[in-house]
């Protein structure tokens, strides 16, 4: 046998090519190769290799990036048995497996991560329950619920926030973490709060140099958030408002600062930037109290997210419009002074 003769009968067409030349023991005896006969075309000088326990590639050089993905996600997979008897938490080939960490975000084109060539250790997220062992260039990352997986490229990889979470958590470099974080924003990849959302869950905010990134990572998405704001307002024609102003009652107690101010509707736009913390709680019980406050004194808050911003700035823009049209059939607000924040 060689590397070059068929399998079996059966033909390989609905696999990609990097799946054609990465197979699992399984996979090999539905093409009629026992395991005894796949290990003994692994022998030294022999044609095929064996990247981790049970997968094999059918060739006998270097494995490509694209072959390491597909091997460690074979060797990951739940087993074809298991998944029939139950509901798969993610269809298709990999079942209860997908691409993790570092290797995800490469996947994911972010600049400041390494190249797939360069990660000896391939991160894949598994869930906890399952018992199987890191091993070779497989590294098993365990949650107790799988995330929904995003296809690229044939592959089943992490959304950009727990990718994120995965790869931080073996990161002591301060300056590689806040690239990181700080591209996941700038490039649209996600919102900041989904971020530290993540990095939460994962108790990675206990370490000084993940939070000294995190308070970067809510600047940078402020200001984002701030700019597409903006644009909203000059775009759609919108009247200008006041921009980031305290309110206070004439000589009584400070009522808050807005982002954005219609003194002449009594309209103010906040953006909601809230990161989820462990003081979640806490922060929205501020801002429900600021805005309670507010509209007893008649003043309509919209509070916007920085998501709703960037997937929905047209529609966003009809919202303040409506609010700007309706101050008109209100009762007036009471008088507020206005200050620069």
């Amino acid at each position: 046998m060689n590397h070059n003769t068929p399998l079996s009968p059966r033909p390989l067409s609905h696999l990609t090519c990097a799946q054609r030349r990465v197979l699992s023991a399984g996979q090999l005896r539905d093409h009629g190769v026992s395991t005894a006969q796949a290990t003994a075309q692994c022998r030294p000088g022999g044609p095929w290799q064996q990247l981790l326990p049970g997968v094999f590639v059918l060739h006998s050089g270097p494995p490509t990036s694209e072959e390491r993905l597909h091997g460690v996600l074979l060797y990951a997979r739940r087993p074809p048995a298991a998944a029939s008897r139950r509901i798969p938490a993610q269809t298709g080939a990999y079942d209860g497996a997908m691409i993790t960490g570092l290797a995800a975000l490469a996947l994911h084109r972010f600049a400041s991560a390494p190249p797939l060539l360069s990660i000896d250790r391939i991160d894949v997220l598994i869930e906890s329950s399952r018992r199987l062992r890191s091993t070779r260039c497989a590294r098993l990352i365990r949650a107790q619920a799988l995330p929904p997986a995003q296809q690229i490229a044939d592959v089943p990889v992490a959304p950009v926030p727990r990718a994120l979470a995965d790869a931080v958590a073996g990161l002591s470099d301060a300056t590689v973490v806040r690239r990181l974080l700080t591209e996941a924003v700038r490039g649209g990849h996600c919102e900041p709060a989904s971020v530290v959302a993540a990095l939460n869950e994962a108790r990675l905010l206990s370490r000084p140099h993940v939070v000294n990134a995190v308070d970067a990572l809510l600047a940078e998405g402020r200001a984002i958030a701030e700019g597409r704001l903006h644009t909203m307002v000059r775009t759609y024609g919108l009247p200008d408002p006041l921009w980031n102003v305290d309110l206070r009652l004439p000589g009584g107690p400070y009522l808050g600062g807005v982002d954005a101010y219609w003194p002449d509707q009594a309209v103010a736009v906040e953006l909601d930037t809230r990161a989820p913390r462990q003081d979640e709680d806490a922060m929205w019980s501020e801002y429900a109290t600021k805005r309670e406050h507010l509209e007893r004194l008649g003043i309509t808050v919209l509070h916007i997210t920085p998501k709703k911003l960037r997937e929905g700035l047209e529609q966003q823009a009809a919202v303040v419009r409506t609010a700007l049209a309706a101050s008109k059939d209100r009762d007036p607000a009471a008088y507020v002074v206005v200050l620069p924040r």
